[in-house]
């Protein structure tokens, strides 16, 4: 069993809070809200006030709030290094700039604290399942200790090198997601060019070399439109945050980015 701290149990944080408990780790979360504490108690979570609470006696904090800017205020501008032990780790699962990750690391050196970054791709379902991928940058060591933990729901969990990887590997992953649905929504135009209302394209296309795991999940959906709609929210965050990393890093999404741009939802998509 190990004393887990999670702050951020809402759309995929609470699943995985869910599958901590059932893993038998002893946890607590971050509840603000009635509901949320209700949710936390459901599944015998201790709920607590503020995020530094979390991270009383914790071996592993685990972050998975929405923005960059969440994921600063919890670790640098709230007491959590201060209430976590030494020899602890922070694990978060949030899509950050590195730069973040790297700054959070450092502030968490002088507490002998080892930061990690366990970026995510999946969904809730995923996570259900016990199938959510996770990109996880940091020392070794670190890894080692925080891996139990996460394949609670991480299969696969993959070390891909030091703190900020995880997340320059989720910010290539998101480009190549955003600009494959551009790829397929030009591909439908090309179809009603050519006389195939996409219906009949996308019932064809996953069964053809052009299959990937992206034309599947919008022949799920039926239409191009309607899989972006769906993902509104989420698509135009982690869009715009490889923009503003790229640029901050100074590189080029190159060819990817009018790909990016053809698969945006427009306004009204729902």
């Amino acid at each position: 069993m190990t004393r887990v701290g999670f702050i951020g149990a809402g759309r995929m944080g609470l699943p995985m809070v869910r599958r901590l408990a059932a893993a038998g780790h002893q946890v607590r979360a971050l509840g603000r809200s009635a509901e949320t504490r209700a949710a936390l108690a459901d599944v015998g979570v201790t709920a607590v006030a503020e995020a530094a609470e979390a991270g009383v006696g914790a071996d592993l904090v685990l972050v998975c709030v929405f923005t960059d800017e969440q994921v600063r205020e919890v670790c640098l501008d709230s007491a959590l290094f201060e209430t976590m032990p030494r020899g602890s780790v922070v694990a978060i699962h949030t899509t950050v700039s590195p730069r973040t990750i790297e700054q959070i690391r450092d502030g968490a050196n002088d507490h002998d604290i080892d930061v990690i970054d366990a970026a995510v791709s999946g969904g809730p379902h995923d996570i259900a399942a016990g199938s959510l991928t996770l990109f996880v940058g940091g020392a070794a060591g670190a890894v080692a200790r925080a891996t139990p933990v996460l394949r609670s729901y991480g299969d696969p969990v993959l070390h891909v090198g030091q703190a900020g990887n995880g997340q320059r590997v989720k910010l290539v992953n998101n480009a190549l997601f955003a600009a494959q649905i551009g790829l397929i929504a030009e591909a439908v135009a090309l179809g009603a060019q050519l006389g195939v209302e996409e219906p009949a394209l996308l019932e064809a296309l996953p069964h053809g070399s052009s299959a990937s795991k992206v034309m599947g999940n919008i022949a799920a959906r039926g239409s191009v439109a309607g899989f972006t709609g769906a993902v509104r929210e989420f698509l135009a965050k982690d869009v715009a945050v490889v923009r503003d990393t790229v640029a901050e890093l100074g590189g080029d999404l190159g060819a990817l980015d009018p790909a990016i741009d053809a698969g945006r939802p427009p306004e009204n998509a729902r």
